[in-house]
């Protein structure tokens, strides 16, 4: 039988890890290892400066106390997987999209990028949001897409390299065989921090959501991640690690 090592960075009781466990169960062993509480935003990041502690909340599913999702894939390989390695992981469904730049941010897709790291074949998969309808988060397109995905992959080998993960973000509504395979877009960024006072008069600084808004890359003929979410179609980008501008190089060089 297969293994799935799943995590994410909504937290171990977040309704989209619920929904990915549930959708991928008949497909193999799901070991799940994911956060305590909710990591959004943390990037790539792993805990350095204090231990962390897993606890086991029923068979085969886990919660990393004070850890990141990198954390989780990181610490399963030696409190977990240390007779076999997982044939896979997948990190989500994320609440929310990781278009474009999004991705350097992102938790769920950093939980890819550590399976590659440690040598896994790894996905990373987020519902985007009804902008009208936020609270009411429907993940049942992006569970049968990422159910359909992952017995092709088991079927006929993961179809990257080496350090390259598949991203994918699902739109609102869609079809489960209408899919893009896009670039990353551009995502145009805003301000949106917002000053408060404490009851001691220290100021305090909370960062707000920016606008889902993006332009094309300059020579990019093919769909970004946000046309494709936006036409209703599913959005897979093949992601690599290796984040050199090869096409610079020589530029720099004549320039130093």
């Amino acid at each position: 039988m297969k293994t799935i090592l799943i995590t994410n960075d909504d937290g171990f009781e977040s309704a989209g890890l619920l929904a990915l466990i549930k959708v991928l169960k008949p497909l193999a062993r799901i070991i799940t290892v994911a956060p305590a509480s909710e990591k959004s935003a943390c990037s790539h990041s792993v805990t350095l400066h204090e231990p962390l502690k897993l606890v086991e909340v029923s068979k085969d599913f886990y919660k990393l106390v004070d850890g990141t999702p990198s954390d989780c894939i990181y610490v399963s390989k030696t409190a977990i997987f240390t007779d076999f390695q997982p044939d896979l992981v997948v990190s989500g469904i994320n609440r929310g999209s990781n278009m474009g730049e999004d991705i350097t941010y992102s938790g769920t897709v950093a939980g890819a990028m550590e399976g590659v790291l440690q040598g896994i074949p790894s996905i990373s998969i987020s519902q985007v949001l009804d902008e009208t309808n936020r609270k009411n988060v429907n993940y049942d397109l992006a569970s049968a897409y990422i159910y359909k995905l992952v017995k092709m992959i088991f079927l006929n080998g993961f179809p990257l390299g080496d350090r390259e993960i598949l991203n994918i973000n699902v739109p609102p509504k869609g079809k489960v065989d209408e899919v893009e395979i896009t670039y990353a877009g551009y995502r145009i960024y805003g301000n949106d921090t917002h000053i408060y006072s404490s009851p001691r008069g220290e100021k305090l600084y909370w960062l707000g959501l920016h606008p889902l808004e993006w332009k094309k890359r300059g020579g990019q003929k093919s769909y970004s991640d946000f046309d494709a979410v936006f036409d209703n179609k599913i959005s897979v980008t093949p992601i690599k690690l290796d984040l050199t501008a090869y096409e610079k190089i020589e530029a720099l060089k004549n320039w130093i």
